[in-house]
């Protein structure tokens, strides 16, 4: 397909579809500016993907996207919320600043995606590492499984973490 067919689906989809999008997306997140950002971003998503839907397959599409953004909007909010309750609880002056808060709250949502990938008994092992600061002998009683795989486990989820974020640094530093 040429880049004047795709130019010509993406403006025929968002032409007929946007206001229908927008006023499903109101009803879902209950906030017209959301809807609207949210509405942006499913196209954008289309648009970068190159995935144009048939004409017939318009609204499923899109309602595909835009509930994975919906969650993502979630999901966003529960780890901002999380950790600007946690702040709270610090004196004012050690409180970070407004681009610091954003720059950890990017983090955060990479390590909740990263280990929102892995497999449950690995996300499990680490969490109880790194949360509960459970031993690996003990990580290896609690769960029933041996040392080793608790030490494969956390090399799997640690290994990925780096990697994510050493992906996540050469993103950020262009």
């Amino acid at each position: 397909m040429s880049s004047g067919e795709t130019s010509f689906k993406i403006h025929t989809l968002y032409s007929d579809h946007h206001g229908w999008l927008q006023s499903w997306l109101r009803r879902r997140v209950g906030h017209a500016g959301d809807a609207a950002d949210l509405a942006h971003d499913t196209f954008l998503r289309i648009i970068l993907t190159g995935r144009t839907p048939e004409a017939d397959q318009s609204r499923a599409h899109l309602t595909q996207v835009a509930k994975g953004l919906v969650i993502d909007l979630h999901r966003r909010r529960l780890v901002e919320a999380a950790y600007m309750d946690a702040l709270a609880h610090l004196p004012q002056a050690q409180a970070p600043s407004a681009e610091q808060r954003a720059l950890v709250i990017e983090e955060l949502l990479l390590v909740d995606r990263v280990l929102g990938a892995l497999p449950a008994k690995v996300r499990e092992v680490f969490l109880l590492s790194q949360l509960d600061g459970l031993t690996y002998s003990q990580i290896a009683q609690t769960m029933g499984i041996s040392f080793a795989a608790v030490r494969k486990y956390m090399l799997r989820a640690t290994h990925l973490l780096h990697a994510e974020m050493q992906a996540s640094d050469g993103v950020n530093g262009l």
